[in-house]
Order: C-alpha cells, then sequence, then structure tokens
C-alpha cells in the first residue's frame, strides 16, 4: 500500500525517504511568481516573507489533476492508495484528492485528518508504518480514526498581524489584540476540523503556560505521550515550550521540529505550540 499526504503534515524529509511516502506540494504565491512549498527551507521562506513587508504571499492547495498525477505514479496498477491530508474545516486539498480518486475505482482511499502539522503527521507516520507491516487499509482507517480523536493541535502566536493581513481573523479584531499584546491559544476542533480560541493571554511565557495547562488537563502523567513541538522560527520558545511539557507530562518521546511555510504564510514566524499524541497508538508501529 502506498500512502500519499500534503506538505502541510510537516514531515522531515528522513521521514519522507525512509517510508517511502509522497507529498503533494502547497504553494505559496510571491509576486515574482509561485513557488513549491517544499522547495523551501523554512528560513528561507521567512527571510523572503520579512523581505517582503508589510505585504504577505498567498497559498494555494494542488488540483484535481497534481493529485492524478501523483496517483498514477505513486504505486503499482493493482496496489491501494491511502491518502491523508490536511483538515477539510482548513483548506480544500481534500476536496482535489476526492475528486482525483474517482478516477481508480476504489483503488485510492482519501482519509481526512481534520487536523495539520504535528498531528496530521502522526497520522500519516503510522498509516506508513502499518503498510510497512501488513496491515489490510481497513485496520490501518480504524487505527487512523483513534490517533485523530485523541491527538490535540495547540499553539500561540507573537502577534496576529500576519492573521490581519491573510484575512484569517476580523483585522478590527486584529488590531485591538495587537494593540493590547494579547497571545491567543489556538486548537484545532475535533468537532469540524477547524480553529477554535480556547483563551488569551498578555505574554507568551503565560501563554505557554496555558498550553501546558490545557495539555495536562487532556493527558494526565499516568498517560505516556509522543510531544512533538512545533514552531516557525521561534527556537528560544519552542525549548522553553519542551522544557515545560517534559516537566507537565509524561512525554515518552518529545522533539521539537519547524512548520511547514505554508502555516507559516498565515502565522508569520512567531508561532510556537505542540501536537500530542497518547503512545499507545504508536508504539506498536514501531
Amino acid at each position: 500500500m502506498k500512502i500519499v499526504t500534503d506538505a502541510a503534515a510537516d514531515l522531515p524529509t528522513r521521514e519522507v525517504q525512509q517510508l517511502g511516502i509522497t507529498v503533494a506540494p502547497l504553494y505559496i504565491q510571491f509576486p515574482e511568481g509561485e513557488v513549491s512549498s517544499t522547495d523551501l527551507t523554512p528560513d528561507q521562506f521567512y527571510d523572503r516573507l520579512e523581505a517582503m513587508q508589510p505585504h504577505i504571499p498567498t497559498t494555494a492547495q494542488p488540483s484535481a489533476g497534481v493529485f492524478d498525477g501523483i496517483y498514477k505514479a505513486a504505486a503499482l496498477p493493482d496496489e491501494e492508495i491511502l491518502s491523508i491530508h490536511i483538515s477539510s474545516g482548513l483548506s480544500g486539498t481534500i476536496n482535489a484528492a476526492i475528486q482525483a480518486a474517482k478516477n481508480y475505482a476504489g483503488r485510492v482511499a482519501v482519509f481526512d485528518s481534520m487536523t495539520l502539522s504535528g498531528g496530521e503527521r502522526f497520522q500519516v507516520l503510522a498509516a506508513a508504518k502499518a503498510a510497512r507491516a501488513g496491515w489490510s487499509r481497513s485496520a490501518i482507517l480504524e487505527r487512523l480514526e483513534a490517533i485523530r480523536a485523541s491527538t490535540e493541535v495547540i499553539y500561540t502566536l507573537e502577534t496576529l498581524t500576519y492573521l490581519a493581513r491573510g484575512g484569517r481573523i476580523g483585522r478590527v479584531q486584529a488590531l485591538a489584540g495587537s494593540l493590547l499584546g494579547l497571545k491567543p491559544i489556538i486548537d484545532v476542533d475535533k468537532a469540524d476540523g477547524k480553529y477554535s480560541t480556547i483563551g488569551k493571554t498578555r505574554t507568551l511565557p503565560r501563554a505557554l503556560q496555558t498550553i501546558g495547562d490545557h495539555l495536562a488537563t487532556l493527558y494526565p502523567q499516568d498517560t505516556p505521550v509522543w510531544v512533538s513541538v512545533m514552531h516557525g522560527r521561534f527556537s528560544d520558545q519552542a525549548n522553553n515550550l519542551a522544557g515545560l511539557l517534559k516537566e507537565r507530562l509524561n512525554a515518552a518521546h518529545l522533539e521539537v521540529l519547524r512548520i511547514s511555510p505554508v502555516l507559516g504564510v498565515h502565522t508569520g514566524p512567531g508561532i510556537v505550540g505542540a501536537a500530542v499524541v497518547p503512545m499507545r497508538w504508536m508504539e506498536d508501529l514501531e
């Protein structure tokens, strides 16, 4: 079975190569032309983003034609494909995948991760490892549903400026929040796969503490978890959050990774957060 995903899953290159995962590009549209998000490192992207202030680029999803080409190239004619994508509540990417999958007579199954970034990555890693172990597609889908239901993705932002410029929140609301210096705490709602603001604080240290409080409530000490701390270009705060979560959670596996430039378009470099999943859904796949 072949596993396909998209660039919003924030998979390190080594995992893509080791597990044979195919990653559909998402696109960043700069004034001088469109660039695939997979062709830019995070630092290259943030350098370009900061150089074009006060303007920001836009983003675009792959077309059904792009997915059709990926499915044709991804697997042998009789091999199944499982295509796992960024939440339908945040992007139309999965609709393009579904449209293309109609050409393959049930050979391609498309799964809505209902999340993004580290949360989507957990699902893709589980699917790829389970496929290598010979699991059936139905068994993999059952595991993905369990991971989807028990994963939390949560983050905070240094500034609301980028969300405002991109129109992702009301400009008046963003301006008011920026003037007050508010730091929102945002998660991905499991009910609809959309962003939900669960709190606001006036300082980043307090925002990180709130993230820790929230995650400690969801994952008590008797629950070993895999913690992925994610950031744009905010390594000091990412390390602070990693240290805090190491104290607050039973972190059987903890790592610090970078967020995709596609997400960074709408958040700027000052984003830091975490994706967390119980180890029981991952450890039998290692």
